[in-house]
């Protein structure tokens, strides 16, 4: 995080509304120090006061809260999936306000992106975001903006930033879609309070994110969190690679609904009475998810996972699951949770926080008065 406008932020995120002096107790900064990040913080449109005073149990004159602007500013999202762009604006609270999703037609990088940059002038309808916040599956290079490898729409090296930059003029954020949710919930969600935190997201690509000491690990060129290939999975089952028993190429959406049912993913959710293809998914990711566990050694995992979010006896089949093969894990009901985030808004929520991560590590920097 950097310096104290973020540490306020940060605080009004979790607490707001607030009192100014009740930031000042839980941040440690001086009363004076606050008040003066709040007006910085205020100016340009990232805090405001609201309107109902706070009692001083009628000593003295009542405190007025800050919280959150969510009335001036906005992000936008782009989440690159398998089959289909999802654009997103959010709020500085990641409420999501709008989404829409952008089928490929055409699974080549030049034709996605240029249908992302079609399509964005009329989604924005004239709204100027403070940033864009693309996130995607695979191999994501957040320093240098570049889709180092999504396998399952076989793109190799897309500079996506400087592309989306280039056509929008606004500043463009890139990441992986499993880190990029696990600081959703560390901003937004059931994981605030933690300190280390492992999120395993299952979709058409499956990867996973590491939080310690508050931080996302990221490696040498962002490479960390590629679970795809551990051999957890089928042996009759062939990746793209060649390899047989991937996980990936196992639990991924579309690849468990052909081989249960004959369908695509969306299909098979639609037309299901009842949960148990999912119950069988969610227990071959519970085996994943135990091993993960034990080696990572986190206060809590997070899954994102379709059945795990839909049905409650897929969220109870994979706390079984990791409970009977983890050895550290002894308390799933409370250390195993789903994604804070519902299934028809986890992929918005996704590329937004790209954005709203960078603005709650630095805001004065991304944000003018």
């Amino acid at each position: 995080m950097s310096g104290a406008p973020a540490t306020v932020l940060r605080a009004v995120l979790r607490h707001g509304p607030v009192a100014r002096s009740t930031i000042a107790r839980l941040t440690g900064l001086s009363p004076a120090g606050v008040s003066r990040h709040c007006g910085s913080l205020a100016d340009r449109g990232l805090l405001t006061e609201t309107d109902e005073p706070v009692s001083r149990n009628g000593m003295g004159r009542p405190h007025v809260p800050v919280d959150i602007d969510t009335g001036r500013h906005t992000v936008c999202g782009v989440h690159i999936a398998h089959a289909h762009v999802t654009l997103s604006l959010l709020d500085l609270r990641g409420n999501v306000l709008v989404q829409q999703q952008i089928p490929h037609v055409d699974p080549d990088q030049h034709a996605v992106l240029r249908a992302i940059t079609d399509v964005l002038p009329g989604f924005l309808a004239g709204r100027t975001p403070l940033a864009i916040g693309v996130a995607a599956g695979g191999w994501v290079d957040t320093d240098n903006g570049v889709i180092v490898e999504h396998t399952s729409l076989g793109w190799r090296n897309v500079p996506v930033r400087e592309i989306l930059a280039g056509a929008t003029g606004l500043p463009v954020h890139t990441d992986s879609h499993a880190r990029a949710l696990v600081q959703a919930e560390q901003l937004f969600g059931e994981i605030r309070s933690r300190e280390s935190a492992l999120h395993l997201f299952v979709g058409n690509v499956v990867d996973a994110a590491i939080v310690t000491g508050g931080a996302t690990h990221r490696g040498p060129r962002s490479a960390a969190g590629d679970v795809a290939h551990l051999p957890l999975g089928d042996s009759d089952v062939q990746c793209l690679l060649g390899h047989r028993g991937c996980f990936e190429a196992t639990v991924s959406d579309d690849a468990w609904a052909r081989r249960v049912a004959g369908v695509t993913m969306p299909e098979l959710l639609a037309g299901q009475q009842d949960s148990t293809p999912f119950v069988e998914r969610a227990r071959l990711v519970g085996r994943a998810a135990a091993l993960l566990y034990d080696v990572v050694n986190p206060e809590v995992l997070v899954v994102t996972e379709l059945g795990v979010i839909t049905f409650p006896e897929c969220l109870a089949a994979l706390r079984e699951e990791i409970a009977a093969r983890s050895r550290l894990c002894a308390a799933p009901e409370h250390t195993v949770l789903p994604s804070s985030f519902a299934a028809d808004t986890v992929l918005a929520v996704a590329g937004g926080a790209v954005a709203l991560g960078v603005l709650y590590t630095d805001p004065l920097s991304h944000t003018v008065g």
